[in-house]
């Protein structure tokens, strides 16, 4: 009885703390996903190019952000790392932002809204919206997750056409049926994107702030974990009221766009680039243009 006393006072001490103007903390997560296996054919490319193409996608795909966040906003991004061969260069940036990166993500739960910086052939946007609200649904389940005690929750959320992530293979019966032709290295006719995902989240009300990495919140607790099928992001660290002070802010840089404008953007260009190679996707030394 005493232990429950002490721990519920432990509990409230950390509410009043966190409700304070100054609070502050800070969150690693490691992200990793899965990524579909792209068989490709023709242009001299052998199993073992398959192989290392394959390998160095895992590799992309794996990532480390810091959130830093109060009671109000919080700020998103990877940790800074030297670039691994291969992934220097616009080339290598455009396909990380693809792949979930980007400058800083930036959410502001009072005002409902989020910017987010991002690179994209060349050129830099920023993206300025409301932020996605989920209908969570509170589960009944529970976990650990490092020394926090957790909680399910579950939403079904709708899919950014801008990342590709989110490119789950089709099945055979889903495949049309198309008159025969000469054979092409267009790999991503055999990829969809979904309109809509199932995510499963894990919140802890020991912190009680209602932040999440990348645009995930509105829960009672900070979300310590989310998985959508493909990519788990996992906080591996937290800590609180740190003597260094983060400036959470707004980055400012790039065109001001909406979330569907930019969606609207990489898919055209995608297309553009796919056409110009015959189908095959992008070549070497290609440059694209946006217009103002």
């Amino acid at each position: 009885m005493k232990k429950t006393i002490l721990t519920g006072i432990a509990f409230l001490g950390f509410a009043v703390s966190a409700m304070a103007q100054n609070f502050q903390g800070m969150a690693v997560y490691e992200s990793k996903t899965t990524a579909p296996e792209f068989k490709m054919e023709g242009n001299g490319i052998t199993p073992e190019m398959q192989k290392m193409i394959q390998e160095r996608m895992k590799k992309m795909l794996e990532k480390t952000f810091v959130m830093n966040f109060d009671k109000s906003a919080s700020i998103y991004k990877e940790e800074e790392k030297l670039d691994a061969p291969g992934q220097q260069g616009p080339g290598g940036r455009m396909m990380s932002s693809m792949m979930g990166a980007g400058g800083t993500y930036y959410k502001n739960i009072k005002d409902k809204t989020y910017a987010v910086d991002k690179e994209f052939m060349g050129k830099e946007f920023l993206i300025n919206d409301s932020l996605p609200k989920l209908n969570w649904k509170l589960e009944g389940e529970t976990r650990k997750i490092g020394d926090y005690n957790c909680f399910k929750a579950t939403a079904v959320k709708p899919v950014s056409q801008s990342d590709f992530r989110n490119f789950r293979r089709k099945k055979d019966g889903d495949k049309k049926e198309e008159p025969k032709k000469e054979k092409t290295t267009n790999f991503m006719d055999d990829f969809e994107m979904p309109k809509e995902i199932t995510i499963t989240a894990w919140y802890t009300p020991d912190i009680p702030v209602s932040q999440g990495p990348e645009s995930y919140w509105g829960l009672p607790g900070l979300i310590l974990e989310v998985n959508d099928g493909r990519t788990v992001i996992v906080c591996s660290k937290v800590v609180m009221n740190a003597k260094e002070k983060v400036e959470i802010k707004a980055p400012k840089n790039g065109k001001v766009v909406k979330q569907k404008e930019y969606d609207d953007i990489v898919v055209k260009k995608m297309e553009e680039m796919r056409e110009m190679n015959g189908g095959q996707g992008p070549g070497r030394g290609q440059q694209m243009r946006f217009g103002r």
